[in-house]
């Protein structure tokens, strides 16, 4: 069964590769609008379903893998930045605090309709930053398309004092753990080459 990640984050991208499983790629088009009242949680769950079902018509023959992800710190989601002088701002905001970055992940076999869901969080927890180091890191990663304004997997990892979770592939954008035990139930183990 042909795989179909929905989505055009290059982050994503590169983190389905490690599982050696050929896919294409395809961007649905949906509003990411938080609803009123709505949870991180809630949020990344309800896009991801809907990413995933934007796409079931045209591709009925296959998996079709959708993610999304929300920052939030104390009852505020931290969306991407978008701008430097945002980004700088979302980060002073975090200086010193814990953030939990939900990634809600659904794979959807649309020649049975079967759809499983989760959201794995994973906690970031912030050293005491002073707003140059903040303002030098903006610069050299410019992580304005990001949710939380930093890449981890780059020297965003030392904005941290520590991390925790279960995946921290979950904090890049894909909890691959979680997908792995999805795509296993489906029929595909990307250590059994068929």
């Amino acid at each position: 069964m042909k795989i179909i990640l929905a989505s055009s984050s290059p982050y994503r991208q590169s983190l389905l590769k490690r599982l050696n499983l050929p896919f294409d790629c395809h961007s649905p088009n949906i509003d990411e609008t938080p609803l009123r009242g709505e949870s991180a949680p809630m949020l990344t769950e309800r896009l991801s379903r809907e990413k995933a079902l934007t796409l079931q018509t045209e591709y009925p023959k296959h998996l079709i893998i959708a993610s999304d992800q929300a920052a939030q710190l104390n009852n505020t989601i931290l969306g991407k930045p978008g701008t430097e002088q945002n980004a700088i701002e979302q980060l002073m905001k975090c200086s010193g605090k814990s953030v939990t970055f939900y990634t809600g992940l659904c794979l959807l076999n649309t020649q049975t309709n079967h759809c499983q869901m989760d959201t794995v969080p994973y906690t970031v927890h912030f050293r005491t930053l002073s707003r140059m180091a903040v303002e030098n890191y903006i610069k050299e990663e410019m992580p304005l398309d990001c949710a939380g304004s930093f890449k981890c997997e780059g020297l965003g990892i030392s904005l941290f004092s520590r991390m925790e979770g279960e995946d921290p592939n979950s904090l890049i954008g894909l909890p691959l753990i979680r997908l792995t035990s999805m795509l296993i139930k489906e029929g595909i183990n990307p250590l059994l080459k068929r």
